[in-house]
């Protein structure tokens, strides 16, 4: 295992210095503070009383499988057989599935640069060869084809809405990667864990475009907002079903099983409508605070993060990161959390608090910056 190159979630150290600082404004963690729909908690409250406790399939529950299927159905217009579909301990146990049946040790995983960073923490975890392929404002911050081509791809990673930038995956440009993709048999493996959270338009899935050796994964922490019930899915190609058990069934024998009934009303569309307006009214509003501050390269279209240029106050996010936590409580993801292009004159702030919460901290980095000068 290539354990000794994996690099440690900063954004979780900061997490935890920002503790030390009871006035301490957060921008740094991707977890929502609103609850999920009431029904989820009479759910939870009554699975409880049921003593649902025991392990489920490996799969998952049948109900919330069949849920699950039904979403695609209404939403993307897509049918998936419920054996295709696996619950799981977060996303983070989603992606270990796809990555167990598609890669190989040595075997090599294409991704943007910047992206999520356990994409290539897994894949040093795993003995496999990550492939950072750069992107930028100039591109809208997609991989397209040709950033493919030179390379000799396993399988390739895409995020739409992406973390750390918000954007989402255009329609054609998605359709193409995923044609390419299928056409030199590389597997496709696309995280889209914050569907729902779109704003002036909508997130394609790429099951819409075709369905061989495509991976989707997905799960309820963000839209959904149910983070610590650590619960994901992935969505495996029909072949692979029996692999996929085997994998799910040695790894974590099952998803916690009172998550996956609360889950079950999960799916409250009235609710979600609510929770998509207030993080559109979240992100309008410190998009406009921070382009004042910073050069802010494209709106976020999705996800609810703002990925900020701080280049006219500092070239190392990092220490920037660390000045605004320990000056002024303020805290941040540095831009180095998500890869090594151009990212140290970045930082990311979530709008996962609320209007009030952020406004306080607009207000101290505005002095704090201008003092600065």
């Amino acid at each position: 295992m290539r354990c000794e190159k994996m690099s440690s979630f900063i954004v979780m150290d900061i997490v935890k210095e920002a503790e030390k600082f009871e006035d301490c404004i957060h921008f740094e963690i991707g977890q929502p503070d609103l609850p999920p729909s009431p029904k989820v908690k009479q759910a939870l409250h009554g699975s409880i009383d049921e003593n649902r406790f025991s392990y489920t399939q490996s799969h998952g529950l049948v109900e919330l499988r069949e849920k699950i299927a039904q979403h695609y159905k209404t939403t993307y217009g897509v049918s998936i057989d419920i054996e295709q579909i696996f619950l799981t301990p977060g996303t983070s146990g989603a992606f270990l599935i796809a990555y167990a049946l598609t890669l190989g040790k040595d075997a090599t995983l294409g991704f943007s640069d910047p992206s999520y960073p356990c994409y290539k923490n897994f894949a040093y975890l795993l003995d496999i060869k990550p492939c950072f392929m750069p992107i930028g404002k100039e591109d809208d911050f997609e991989l397209h084809v040709k950033d493919l081509e030179p390379h000799k791809l396993d399988a390739l990673q895409i995020s739409s809405p992406a973390n750390p930038t918000g954007n989402i995956y255009d329609a054609k440009n998605l359709e193409a990667l995923v044609t390419y993709c299928e056409t030199n048999r590389i597997a496709f493996i696309s995280d889209e864990l914050y569907h729902g959270l779109t704003y002036e338009k909508e997130a394609n899935c790429a099951l819409e475009f075709g369905d061989q050796n495509i991976y989707v994964i997905n799960g309820f922490s963000k839209y959904y907002c149910m983070p610590g019930q650590r619960l994901g899915w992935v969505i495996v190609p029909k072949e692979k079903i029996r692999h996929a058990e085997m994998v799910a069934q040695n790894l974590f024998i099952s998803a916690p099983t009172l998550s996956q009934y609360g889950a079950l009303e999960a799916f409250d569309e009235t609710y979600l409508k609510e929770i998509k307006a207030e993080f559109k009214e979240r992100r309008d509003f410190l998009y406009t605070e921070l382009s004042e501050l910073f050069d802010i390269d494209a709106k976020p279209e999705g996800a609810f993060y703002i990925w900020a240029n701080i280049s006219r106050y500092s070239n190392d996010s990092f220490a920037f990161s660390k000045e605004l936590l320990e000056n002024i409580h303020i805290a941040t993801t540095p831009g180095v959390d998500f890869g090594s292009n151009g990212t140290r004159h970045y930082l990311r702030f979530a709008y996962t608090r609320n209007t009030e919460h952020m406004n306080k901290g607009i207000n101290r980095l505005k002095k704090y910056l201008k003092e600065r000068e």
